[in-house]
């Protein structure tokens, strides 16, 4: 299924505003991770989509 790429762009900052809040505020590292994967998975999503 394929994602508008504005929607897909608000994904990845969302994601992106997540992974900085966890380091941020010292989450655990599984946390930290976790949100790291989150958002390489958008941003490969992203890349296979050509936009």
């Amino acid at each position: 299924m394929r994602i508008p790429k504005e929607e897909l762009i608000l994904e990845i900052e969302k994601a992106r505003k997540a992974l900085n809040h966890s380091i941020e505020s010292g989450e655990t590292y599984e946390s930290v991770y976790q949100n790291s994967v989150d958002l390489d998975h958008l941003i490969e999503e992203y890349i296979l989509e050509g936009f």
